[in-house]
């Protein structure tokens, strides 16, 4: 077993006040994966690190765009790859971030 230890001791990262997390089934899950394009990733990632507790923001659209360098129809794009595989809701201008689907049974 590979013994772990920091590469740089003076940079160690620590939770900082405003956290978000990422489940790891999202980035272990292949349905993500291969449902997501690379937009609907990155405004995902946007969006869990932005949002509440109860999974919530409401970032609007210019924002959005600004922040990933998207077009308005690519941020469409995204929210609507999104919803449709079921990881977020939007009722404008408020997002939620949904808890990850059940696996199913197989």
């Amino acid at each position: 077993m590979i013994e772990k230890h920091p590469i740089n001791s003076e940079r160690i990262r620590r939770i900082p006040q405003g956290f978000g997390w990422v489940d790891h089934e999202v980035i272990q899950n292949n349905e993500f994966s291969s449902k997501c394009s690379v937009d609907a990733k990155a405004l995902y990632f946007v969006l869990i690190t932005v949002a509440d507790q109860d999974g919530l923001s409401f970032y609007g659209d210019a924002l959005l765009c600004s922040k990933l360098g998207l077009s308005k129809g690519r941020l469409d794009a995204a929210r609507k790859n999104l919803i449709d595989i079921d990881l977020v809701a939007w009722d404008k201008p408020l997002y939620q971030v949904l808890e990850l689907p059940l696996k199913k049974e197989v």
